[in-house]
């Protein structure tokens, strides 16, 4: 297991946006615990990449063990060009390259996760909700920010999607900070 500090960035180059990345969005599907090491080769290699990942805390035997885990289990998101494309198919790790169809509707989903991740919050995996009421945000770090809102006796979470996967994840936030999208 690795240290906090021994993980890949979650996003490569980190002093980009992945709005910023130049090229085609392709979505990795890895072999088997491969998300981190693919993520070092593609970073070594210079390939752009967003592998958001979320913290876990264990206890065995009294003692704690803290790690991060990819959020979305067996997937790595690029973007690049040709020569980058055959780069990371030769790592083999990669178990399917998935095209992304729509480049626009792709990055809007998975730009609230990065300004999630940004922001330091806490984000866990969630269970991908097909219909529901969508909400925007409308205050805080989030602003304008759009999900899934579940509310339960625990609190309030959003939910952002990311519909090719068909996966999805949440951050905690107060009713008062958001508002139904008609």
């Amino acid at each position: 297991m690795l240290k906090l500090s021994e993980n890949p960035p979650a996003i490569w180059p980190e002093d980009k946006s992945i709005n910023e990345f130049e090229g085609v969005w392709w979505v990795v599907h890895t072999k088997s615990r491969n998300e981190k090491a693919l993520a070092w080769q593609m970073r070594r290699a210079d390939i752009s990449y967003f592998l958001p990942m979320t913290k876990k805390v264990t206890k065995n035997k009294g003692r704690t063990t803290r790690s991060l885990l990819p959020l979305f289990t067996g997937y790595l998101f690029f973007c690049g060009n040709d020569d980058d494309r055959l780069t990371v198919l030769q790592t083999h790790r990669v178990a399917n390259l998935i095209e992304v169809t729509d480049q626009a509707a792709f990055l809007k989903d998975l730009s609230p996760i990065e300004m999630v991740i940004k922001q330091g919050e806490d984000i866990q995996p969630h269970v991908y909700i097909k219909a529901g009421q969508k909400y925007r945000v409308i205050a805080g770090p989030l602003l304008g920010t759009e999900g899934i809102a579940e509310i339960s006796t625990e609190g309030t979470k959003l939910i952002l999607q990311v519909d090719m996967l068909g996966q999805a994840t949440s951050v905690e936030i107060a009713t008062d900070m958001i508002e139904m999208i008609d």
